[in-house]
């Protein structure tokens, strides 16, 4: 006991003793020192996780391609002007003469090609138009002389004349005289009783009745003619005329006017024996 206590008692041991026997792990002062340091490593990891990995999508990677895409066509544009700047900067001046000779020779050569497709569309425009003229001119003037031949139906304006014989006395000669004077006025179209007058008609007498063109028509005599009014109606009531001459026969002829006279009697179209087209 005298020993421990004598042990006890020297500085050393009484250090020793005075000392905790658990030193804390960080003083006051170092914990508010690392709050800054802390906090600091906080914001930068918030940082680097927002920004990677990164977010994408599908329409902005479409646009950066596009983007790249056109990036790398004009610099590939770029590089060929260059390329062919730098080419003729490089070229002597005989060479670039040449070159501009060749150009104005294509220049020209493309014009000349212009104008001579402007020419043949112009032809072309021009005979398609003659070509339409000439077929409405042939079609007219084929609808005319059908008209004339009586191998096509006529309408127009003109007058109906009808011949009563009552008596008998009407001869072929009579109905000769009145369409020979309806031609001299100007009749267009021809048609009595149903069958068709034409330039080679002709008329004779047939029994008690008339025979035109070998078909045999009987009174009353109907005339259905085209042309004017105006002009046929008297060229048939002039004195010692048509009218007159079948009223001392004892017979009767009325004329009147009408805005529309169909002629729908029709010849057959026949071929001549002789006669042929010349170019003379």
């Amino acid at each position: 006991m005298g020993n421990q206590d004598e042990h006890d008692d020297t500085p050393g041991y009484r250090l020793r003793k005075e000392l905790p026997e658990e030193v804390p792990a960080a003083a006051p002062a170092d914990d508010t020192a690392a709050e800054p340091a802390e906090a600091a490593l906080t914001g930068r990891q918030r940082l680097v996780q927002g920004l990677w990995p990164p977010r994408v999508t599908r329409a902005q990677l479409i646009v950066a391609l596009l983007l790249f895409g056109l990036g790398f066509g004009l610099a590939v544009q770029v590089a060929s002007n260059s390329d062919s700047g730098n080419a003729l900067r490089g070229a002597r001046q005989e060479d670039l003469v040449r070159i501009l000779d060749e150009l104005g020779d294509r220049t020209q050569r493309l014009e000349d090609e212009k104008q001579g497709l402007e020419k043949q569309q112009q032809e072309l425009e021009n005979s398609s138009d003659q070509a339409e003229e000439a077929r409405k001119q042939t079609v007219e003037k084929e609808r005319q002389l059908g008209i004339l031949a009586g191998t096509v139906a006529a309408q127009g304006p003109g007058i109906t004349m009808t011949i009563e014989d009552t008596k008998g006395t009407v001869e072929a000669d009579m109905l000769l005289d009145a369409i020979q004077e309806l031609r001299a006025a100007g009749a267009e179209a021809i048609q009595v009783n149903g069958v068709r007058v034409v330039a080679g008609t002709f008329l004779t007498e047939s029994g008690k009745g008339v025979s035109v063109d070998g078909n045999k028509i009987n009174a009353p005599f109907r005339f259905k003619v085209i042309g004017n009014p105006q002009d046929l109606e008297p060229a048939l009531n002039i004195p010692g005329g048509v009218v007159q001459t079948l009223e001392k026969e004892q017979a009767t002829a009325t004329v009147e006017r009408s805005d529309k006279i169909v002629v729908d009697a029709l010849r057959a179209a026949k071929r001549p024996d002789y006669a042929r087209s010349s170019d003379r």
